[in-house]
């Protein structure tokens, strides 16, 4: 089997670049499953109902979010009938939509997907590896799942690397989200999970995270804000990783980068087959 991670889309560039690769991609790669992180998507704040469709159409099969997820307020109400469509598994109880879903891979197989969000420099929310740790007790890797996929959405690289090795051998992939920088410490734990810190962002790269620079550096300069955060509108580059799984443990096997177009180095994964 083998899957696809796509890290934050951001603005319009980043949806562009999705659109234009994802279609090639899931058919040259032979991917049997992609997650996308949306929560970015919608001017760099939240993400509404059309472009998720479109991101959906393109090939994602699940589109996870973040802090960002209800920056567009239709989101709240369009994430109740949209199943593909994930917020933090550790938002409070009664919080709309779902943290976690059960989905069927182009292959057949059941792939279990959980996106939660950390509490170190962000959001103090419930504790993310009970949030995910009360998910896979109903839903374990080889039993109901035959892949697991988590989304990690945090700041702190210590708290995505002590969710992974809570994780190995449990989850087929951990990967972090949020910090929109692509890490290089892909690897497969002991215990056969993959991981990665971050998968970076789906966006253009000459800017500070995806937003343009100028206001960023106004910010940083003076402390006083002068204008919104804009997304900027260059070259964009698609950036994530790809990895392949062992049918029949459905832990992973290998992990590699995969990023194309833009400012960054382009690193394309192997061939099908």
């Amino acid at each position: 089997m083998r899957l696809m991670m796509l890290g934050d889309v951001v603005g319009r560039a980043g949806r562009r670049v999705v659109l234009e690769h994802l279609p090639r991609l899931v058919a040259d790669l032979a991917l049997d499953f992609v997650v996308v992180n949306g929560e970015n998507a919608a001017g760099g704040f939240g993400i509404t109902e059309a472009i998720f469709r479109e991101i959906v159409d393109a090939g994602a099969d699940v589109i996870t979010t973040g802090n960002h997820a209800w920056d567009q307020r239709e989101a709240l109400v369009f994430i109740e009938r949209e199943q593909q469509l994930l917020r933090p598994a550790n938002f409070p109880a009664g919080t709309p939509g779902r943290g976690a879903n059960l989905y069927m891979a182009r292959n057949g197989a059941r792939v279990l997907v959980v996106n939660a969000m950390g509490r170190v420099f962000m959001d103090a929310l419930d504790d993310p590896f009970a949030s995910v740790a009360a998910v896979l007790e109903t839903c374990p890797l080889g039993e109901q799942a035959d892949m697991v996929v988590v989304d990690f959405h945090a700041e702190a690289t210590s708290e995505k690397q002590a969710m992974a090795y809570f994780l190995d051998g449990r989850a087929t992939v951990v990967a972090g989200t949020h910090t929109h920088v692509p890490t290089a410490d892909h690897r497969v734990l002991p215990g056969g999970t993959a991981y990665v810190s971050d998968l970076g962002m789906c966006g253009d790269y000459d800017s500070v995270l995806g937003m343009e620079k100028d206001e960023p550096l106004r910010r940083f300069l003076s402390k006083i804000p002068s204008a919104r955060f804009a997304p900027a509108v260059g070259a964009a580059t698609l950036s994530g990783v790809v990895v392949d799984v062992d049918d029949r443990s459905g832990l992973a096997t290998a992990i590699v980068p995969i990023r194309i177009g833009g400012h960054l180095e382009e690193r394309l994964p192997y061939p099908a087959g």
